[in-house]
């Protein structure tokens, strides 16, 4: 025990200088600890405050107040139609079309891949999420559903709402750092290809160009759904109809000249017309000299 205390100490006092890493590393991962803990305080009071309004939805269209003694519902009688399932149908599309902005636009694909990523674990919930939001949906706002129903319902789009508002609060936050640094500069290049694709001011052969050195870019990077690569292509192709129509209107006031012009050719001809009429008349004057000689020779 000895030996190990002086060896100790022979070490402490030879690599006394490795206490300022060690203090760094310590106090990094103490501030790393304390951001995870304030992310899961906020996720906690969200989703208690979410459940809240859920709660409260759920008094207000039973239109009932919160009581404090027992409570006997009868679960399987039917619910009349009512303005919640409305704004819950309301709410879950719109989460839906948040969703999709991320799907269907490749810009913010780049911008923001870990959104598209199902391997991240708040992506992952939010997918869940989505698929028992869909499954619990009604057929319609009166459509005949139970009080159950309708309460599961709700509980599902308001999980939904929250795991989306975290799932893209984390994606903004990651951004591209899950990736390495000759992957980043992949997705610069693709960032910067897109600008060309979609410009309305280049010409269709470099949109085409840029668009094919996209999807090379992209290429084991993000996974574009057929959707998405759809939207992309109509972007990219969406100047053809007014270019044609461009190129029919430069044409028209090229060929307005060659049609007037016959029609001012005629012009000049009346005016030579005239000119010709004198010259005819003038013939007869010579044909007065033979009449004189015949009465000469009679004499």
């Amino acid at each position: 025990m000895d030996e190990f205390i002086r060896g100790f100490w022979i070490f402490a006092g030879n690599y006394w200088w490795l206490v300022f890493p060690i203090l760094g590393m310590a106090g990094g991962a103490a501030k790393a600890w304390e951001r995870s803990a304030k992310r899961r305080h906020e996720r906690r009071l969200e989703t208690l405050r979410v459940k809240a309004d859920l709660k409260r939805a759920q008094l207000e269209a039973r239109g009932q107040t919160r009581r404090t003694g027992p409570e006997v519902v009868d679960t399987t009688a039917s619910v009349a139609p009512n303005h919640l399932l409305e704004r819950l149908f309301s709410e879950h599309d719109e989460i839906t079309a948040r969703w999709l902005d991320y799907e269907l636009d490749v810009a913010k694909l780049i911008a923001f891949p870990a959104m598209s990523d199902g391997r991240q674990p708040l992506v992952a919930a939010f997918l869940r999420a989505k698929k028992t939001a869909d499954a619990l949906r009604p057929d319609a706002a009166d459509a005949s559903v139970t009080e159950q129903q309708v309460s599961e319902y709700l509980d599902a789009v308001g999980a939904y709402a929250v795991a989306f508002e975290i799932a893209e609060r984390d994606a903004r936050r990651l951004r591209d750092s899950t990736f390495t640094e000759p992957e980043r500069k992949r997705l610069d290049r693709a960032q910067q290809l897109l600008k060309v694709a979609v410009d309305e001011s280049a010409t269709q052969a470099e949109r085409n160009v840029a668009y094919r050195r996209v999807r090379d870019e992209l290429e084991g990077l993000i996974l574009l759904s057929d959707e998405a690569v759809q939207v992309l292509e109509k972007q990219v192709a969406r100047e053809l109809p007014s270019s044609a129509s461009r190129t029919d209107a430069t044409q028209e006031p090229a060929s307005a000249p060659t049609e007037s012009a016959p029609a001012s050719a005629p012009a000049p001809e009346p005016q030579a017309e005239p000119e010709r009429m004198p010259l005819a008349d003038r013939p007869p004057a010579p044909r007065s000299t033979p009449p004189r000689t015949f009465p000469g020779t009679d004499a």
